[in-house]
């Protein structure tokens, strides 16, 4: 077993996990790196199969990529590349799609309803085929932002996506300091919100907080300190990473390619 493989589970089939039998048309999605697979990495197939044909289209789509700072990617990359712009080069360079757009909405200090108020510039004028966002980091310091409230406004992104006949991806954010972050001490309740909406809606799911959360107890060191600028912010390391759970959770990831760890060699054009 190579190891994209090790990472892809095959579709369509009985499955034995967590105490449950899974029917036949669901795909289990097993998150990089992980020794498990996460409740919320359970979906149902037609959105993974629907990013499948885009990929095999001939047609040009738009990709875009919306959420709070985080994803914005500015300043704590120190001038390398945020998650979108790794996607980017996996998509277009790597996987040969150049006519493929894909676009960066996020925008520092935002939150779901942010979004919301100005989901027509930042998501629907571009005609998506597939919307990526990672949100929640900043809603969880806001005390009009309840985890109830939080949920509502992301289901409501959620539908209003699919009504573009786009694919939606949900991310949750990355882990963050919180003991340095009190403001922010509620984020987990607001990461089970994102994984309980991704699973009522059948969403897609690429589990950041999980993954991170399962390297830093498999090392036993400090991957936060490792993989974030600050408190809160990946640094480019850690937009490597969820570039690649990213990769995975959508059947892209080759071990070999350089968005996913490979070595860049002089003269590969």
């Amino acid at each position: 077993m190579n190891d994209q493989q090790k990472h892809t589970l095959p579709r369509r089939l009985f499955l034995r996990t967590l105490g449950a039998v899974l029917p036949v048309g669901v795909t289990t999605l097993a998150y990089g790196g992980g020794t498990g697979l996460h409740a919320q990495t359970v979906v149902d197939a037609q959105d993974l199969e629907r990013i499948n044909e885009i990929l095999r289209d001939s047609k040009p789509h738009i990709w875009v990529f919306t959420g709070d700072s985080i994803t914005h990617g500015a300043k704590h990359t120190a001038g390398r590349r945020s998650y979108p712009e790794i996607f980017e080069e996996r998509l277009r360079w790597e996987l040969t799609r150049t006519r493929d757009w894909v676009i960066n909405t996020g925008i520092s200090s935002q939150t779901t309803a942010s979004i919301l108020q100005d989901f027509q510039w930042r998501v629907s004028r571009f005609e998506p085929s597939v919307v990526s966002i990672m949100i929640g980091t900043n809603d969880c310091s806001k005390p009009d932002i309840t985890p109830a409230v939080f949920e509502k406004n992301l289901t409501s992104i959620i539908e209003q996506i699919r009504a573009l006949n786009a694919v939606p991806v949900l991310h949750t954010p990355n882990p963050i300091i919180l003991n340095l972050s009190p403001e922010r001490k509620t984020l987990p309740d607001y990461v089970t919100v994102i994984r309980q909406v991704a699973d009522s809606r059948k969403v897609l799911l690429v589990d950041n907080y999980e993954y991170w959360e399962k390297r830093q107890s498999k090392f036993l060191n400090d991957i936060y300190r490792q993989w974030l600028n600050d408190r809160l912010h990946p640094n480019y390391v850690g937009h490597q990473q969820i570039a690649r759970l990213l990769f995975k959770t959508l059947n892209i990831f080759d071990a070999e390619a350089p968005t996913c760890g490979g070595e860049y060699f002089e003269g590969q054009h």
